[in-house]
């Protein structure tokens, strides 16, 4: 038989697989399960965060990111904290990543690549108005919606791994190389504006090329490249195309072209449309506050809770009679053991079992979802013992197996009776 599996809540949500991983943060599915929704939960560990001095740039950058509404930014929901953890609640995006798109059917025609690049701008500028900076706009953190549109995942998180000094200006090389701006690689200091719009010019030339503009296994040699900005347009760019990708990975920031310039710009224009969205709704920012108050208090809850065994069809058939599954759940005959099934929650099921037990004189044990019953009075044959256990058999239909383990079997049919009539 297979074994229980534990299943770990946080507040409200269910986690589940890690679906992402980083230096300072993991990624797991979650599940609201108030609402049933799907989500992405952001996991950081506090003395991580407080051991480099993160903690307020952290919380202001999460606060912002809260405010922001934009149909092509990542959704942040809440934040909750525990004693030694801060989970930070995203939207759960299914469409994947845009750059499989680029992996399973190469590069894309002008049109394509327009959209997604007119999607990616608007949000970075949304987000730039806002003083929230990507710093590492990278293939990872693209994503797409079921409607095939643009998400920008992690914007605002990216302090993680960086640094700001007293001048304003970020100090940390960061980001995947092949993205990043020259003035990163200098380790200058930079704008994280500027340096943002460079990694969405080496963006638009992978969609329309296929290929990365500046690529070399040897690390000091790929820092040469980006630092000159050398690079060439393959023969089916469009005038166009070529001409506002020159601009935008002009290797000094001073002298590259802006968001609004962008905006402008003929290639760009073409079937431009600008987002709808309504940015009217309130956002309380209190949970932000309380996940840095060490007060238990604030603190959410972490549990880990037993699911009931799953049985598969293997371990189904091999209960029953004659590979025939009837006999599974339609009783012949009063037996030592018997098995019927419920389609009530299997918390709400040995609740039932136990409101059933007790006025009967039964003294109950659990552990998780198996019982055990032992009745205080002595029946004809001893003290009736019963063992019950819930299995899941689906999601919404359980199984439940009761056993005699010592006793008068008439009395065992007679409690038995009394169960299903309950569950």
């Amino acid at each position: 038989m297979s074994q229980s599996k534990i299943k770990r809540r946080v507040g409200k949500y269910e986690v589940g697989r890690t679906i992402g991983e980083g230096t300072f943060a993991k990624v797991k599915f979650g599940r609201n399960s108030e609402t049933g929704d799907p989500v992405a939960l952001k996991i950081l560990d506090k003395d991580k965060v407080l051991k480099h001095k993160m903690a307020e740039q952290i919380k202001r950058e999460i606060a912002t990111m809260k405010l922001i509404r934009h149909p092509n930014v990542v959704r942040l929901y809440e934040v909750l904290g525990s004693k030694t953890k801060i989970y930070i609640v995203l939207e759960f995006v299914t469409g994947g990543e845009l750059f499989d798109k680029i992996v399973n059917h190469g590069r894309m025609k002008e049109d394509e690549a327009r959209k997604y690049f007119q999607q990616l701008i608007n949000a970075v500028d949304y987000c730039h108005s806002r003083g929230v900076f990507h710093r590492d706009l990278k293939p990872e953190n693209l994503l797409l919606d079921a409607s095939g549109n643009l998400k920008v995942s992690d914007f605002g998180l990216s302090a993680l791994s960086q640094q700001v000094r007293d001048d304003g200006l970020l100090h940390t090389t960061c980001g995947t190389p092949n993205y990043v701006a020259p003035e990163v690689l200098n380790d200058q200091g930079y704008d994280g504006s500027t340096a943002d719009l460079w990694s969405c010019g080496v963006i638009l030339f992978v969609l329309l090329a296929g290929y990365l503009p500046f690529d070399d296994s040897n690390l000091v040699n790929l820092y040469k490249k980006i630092s000159c900005a050398e690079f060439t347009c393959p023969p089916w760019f469009s005038f166009g195309a070529m001409k506002l990708i020159t601009k935008i990975l002009d290797p000094n920031p001073v002298t590259r072209i802006t968001i609004p310039e962008i905006l402008e710009d003929e290639w760009f224009k073409k079937d431009y449309k600008p987002p709808v969205f309504d940015e009217k709704e309130d956002a309380n920012l209190d949970d932000v506050e309380a996940v840095f108050q060490d007060s238990e208090e604030h603190h959410v809850t972490e549990k880990k809770e037993e699911q009931p065994t799953s049985m598969n069809a293997f371990e189904l058939i091999s209960m029953s009679k004659g590979l025939n599954l009837g006999n599974l759940f339609d009783e012949q005959g009063f037996k030592r053991e018997t098995r019927f099934t419920s389609k009530r929650p299997a918390n709400e099921i040995i609740s039932k079992i136990e409101e059933a037990a007790k006025p009967l004189g039964f003294d109950v044990q659990k552990k998780n979802y198996k019982m055990r019953l032992e009745n205080i009075k002595a029946g004809r044959k001893g003290n009736l013992n019963v063992a019950t256990e819930v299995f899941q058999v689906a999601p919404s239909l359980h199984m439940v197996e009761v056993r005699k383990a010592k006793g008068d079997t008439l009395e065992f049919h007679k409690f038995n009776y009394q169960l299903k009539l309950l569950v």
